[in-house]
């Protein structure tokens, strides 16, 4: 009787450990390591880290998986998503950056993303984003122990809410390697900063 019970327990612990792995989260700790890899060095050690099946947070689809002592955010990868994507933000937009997950996480696409951050702004919920986000992105999954592979894509974004080509001086496309704004005359008009 007591090999069955045995058995019954080995079996209930590989089905849990084989339903973790086939739902492609990582560990809290692997969430973590990979989305610091888009901050800054010296801004990694006391950033927030949001992502999946940690402590929860009011109106949010991602959960606390590290509180930070900075005003850096950061987002582990979606498990649901092909491919690899993390980024870090100031704590400024994270309203901004908070309405834009739960549409998404509601089934709206970008134009359903930037009505209702138009609607927050018009309603004075939110202020016009006037701050910093990075990014890291990759074709394929990333092991954060090995680091950002090769061909990973970085990028540093810098909101300038309103700004217009011809005060920044900037192109509105992409130029090579070159700096860019993104969305010019409105209120999330962006820097957009190849690294």
């Amino acid at each position: 009787m007591q090999v069955s019970r045995t058995v019954w327990m080995l079996v209930l612990i590989a089905s849990a450990v084989g339903a973790e792995t086939a739902s492609g989260q990582a560990s809290s700790a692997e969430q973590i390591s990979g989305a610091l890899l888009a901050a800054p060095e010296t801004l990694r050690d006391g950033a927030t880290v949001l992502g999946y099946g940690g402590e929860p947070r009011a109106g949010d689809p991602l959960t606390v998986l590290r509180t930070g002592s900075n005003d850096l955010i950061c987002l582990a990868d979606d498990p649901q998503r092909e491919g690899f994507h993390v980024a870090c933000y100031h704590a400024s937009l994270d309203e901004y950056m908070l309405i834009g997950r739960r549409i998404s996480a509601d089934g709206g696409d970008r134009a359903a993303v930037l009505a209702a951050r138009f609607a927050a702004l018009e309603e004075g919920r939110i202020r016009a984003p006037a701050a910093a986000l990075w990014s890291l992105t990759a074709a394929a999954d990333v092991d954060p122990a090995n680091g950002p592979p090769d061909g990973a894509r970085r990028l540093a974004v810098v909101y300038v809410p309103h700004a217009e080509a011809g005060s920044t001086g900037l192109p509105t496309r992409p130029d090579g390697d070159s700096p860019w704004l993104m969305m010019p005359g409105t209120p999330w008009a962006h820097i957009m900063i190849p690294r």
